[in-house]
């Protein structure tokens, strides 16, 4: 098994428009919802879910607890240990930078 990869939060991105914070939340659930039907363990699925939804120690215990290989150290491509790929799109590990506020 590779070693493991220390993870950080991806680098500042842009949303294709401004988007707040509760149509964030929904792209972000929508896509948790059906992210076990892209493929890869379920188990694998709910660790990432995790790992995206706290603070990055807790988030690295979380995806090596899990034994992911980590291929880019932002978690937006991973394997498993079965080499079944994960990708995860920046909008559910960071915020974008063009975030406004809910009205």
């Amino acid at each position: 098994m590779e070693h493991a990869k220390k993870i950080w939060k991806p680098k500042p991105w842009k949303h294709s428009k401004p988007i707040t914070r509760t149509q964030l939340q929904q792209v972000r659930d929508e896509f948790w919802d059906t992210a076990s039907h892209y493929g890869g363990q379920k188990e694998i699925w709910d660790a990432f879910h995790a790992a995206a939804e706290t603070d990055l120690t807790l988030a690295q215990a979380i995806v090596d607890s899990a034994g992911v290989i980590i291929q880019r150290e932002d978690l937006t491509v991973c394997y498993d240990e079965r080499d079944a790929k994960y990708e995860l799109p920046k909008y559910v590990l960071s915020e974008p930078t063009n975030l406004i506020q809910d009205n």
